[in-house]
């Protein structure tokens, strides 16, 4: 990876010099999950909390997602992933993603060395094979919290800016686009948003890219910038992710429901 930081410098680093956390401690975001003509059809749920451990403090951000309802009958769907960023550069450096569909069960975790330049993916079900995955130019997420990453970069109408993201063991090359401003409203109040849309531009488009995909994140122009709208579109069906409750980074306080 370009760029890399050697660990004296890491210790060093400043605020300046690091990356955007996608949530900060103490800080909770519920979504309700609509997909085609069935609005109640699943929900994300995302927490993120300080821990110290004996690599520095770090910032855990715990992802629940899950299919409910006859979302759930028709196609029962649950994955949980946690990933650990450095507080100190904001850098992830764990993740593990966890998925149950139809009955089958997968799990992975990644490591990432950046000294070394490559993020070390092994999978539950083969433990001893783990692969060396080379680190493209970029700071890695998981797509959910790249998105959220978003929120401090204050992108205007016209502006764009890289992306890296991990689907499973392969990494995403995006660009950022922000296509616009709009008004959304949500059970929260109605907010004005930037519209932001990933793109895969550097290199061939592959997975839901290649296929036709659309993504979107709308980040609202409010204090905490939060991300009032994801929506997913395919050929057969358009799925839209709407906030419904948020929890103040380093508040003790209920998370706002309607």
């Amino acid at each position: 990876m370009r760029g890399l930081i050697a660990a004296a410098s890491l210790s060093a680093a400043t605020l300046s010099d690091a990356s955007a956390l996608p949530v900060l401690p103490g800080e909770e975001l519920h979504y309700r999950v609509a997909w085609a003509l069935l609005p109640g059809a699943g929900e994300i749920r995302l927490s993120a909390g300080r821990q110290e451990d004996t690599a520095g403090p770090s910032l855990r951000v715990l992802t629940h997602t899950r299919t409910l309802g006859l979302a759930r009958m028709l196609l029962p769907f649950e994955a949980r992933a946690t990933a650990d960023f450095t507080l100190a550069d904001g850098r992830l450096r764990w993740l593990r993603e966890e998925t149950r569909q139809r009955g089958e069960q997968r799990a992975h975790q990644v490591a990432f060395d950046y000294a070394a330049g490559h993020a070390l993916w092994t999978a539950d079900e083969a433990p001893a094979a783990t692969r060396a995955l080379p680190l493209p130019p970029g700071e890695p997420a998981d797509m959910i919290l790249g998105l959220l990453r978003t929120r401090d970069w204050n992108l205007e109408p016209g502006g764009q800016r890289d992306a890296l993201v991990l689907f499973n063991d392969e990494f995403y090359e995006l660009t950022i686009h922000c296509v616009g401003r709009e008004t959304v409203s949500t059970p929260l109040g109605s907010f004005t948003t930037r519209v932001l849309e990933p793109r895969m531009e550097k290199t061939a488009p592959k997975g839901m890219f290649r296929r036709g995909g659309t993504v979107r994140v709308w980040i609202a122009e409010d204090r905490w910038r939060l991300p009032v709208r994801f929506t997913v579109e395919f050929k057969v069906g358009r799925g839209v992710a709407t906030l419904s409750g948020h929890r103040p980074p380093a508040s003790d306080a209920p998370p706002a429901h309607p």
